[in-house]
């Protein structure tokens, strides 16, 4: 089994309002707290946040554009972390184990969606097909 070459990081940003208001377009989730000022503050935050689906879309870019999306098997996600405007975020891969299943080329991938200011916004898991095997 070959061992897999992880990827350099990949750094996005910094996001904007806008970032968040065409990934709101596009998945259909128009919650108003993602982008309108005055809405947010009523809310309690200081201003509108980032979708938490849109860094686990980021993580998920960054893991298909490396093994293919056609080689996903599993992908989940924990948010833990908001994403503001003016965040830079780095996108990151650890290779957790690489093995065979029923003679398929397989292996599970800790990704970390981070915010420049040291927090992590999103940490997902994920098992790709690997070689061959897809």
């Amino acid at each position: 089994m070959t061992t897999l070459t992880v990827p350099e990081p990949r750094t996005i940003g910094p996001v904007t309002r806008t970032d968040f208001v065409r990934y709101q377009g596009a998945s259909g989730d128009m919650n108003p707290i993602h982008h309108d000022q005055t809405f947010a503050e009523a809310a309690g935050y200081k201003s509108p946040f980032s979708v938490g689906m849109y860094q686990a879309g980021l993580l998920a870019t960054y893991a298909t554009d490396w093994l293919g999306a056609e080689n996903v098997r599993s992908f989940r996600v924990r948010f833990l972390e908001q994403v503001w405007p003016d965040d830079v975020l780095t996108c990151s891969a650890t290779v957790l184990r690489e093995y065979e299943d029923d003679g398929v080329g397989k292996v599970d991938l800790e990704l970390d969606c981070a915010r420049r200011s040291g927090g992590l916004a999103v940490k997902a898991w994920a098992t790709f097909v690997t070689g061959d095997a897809a």
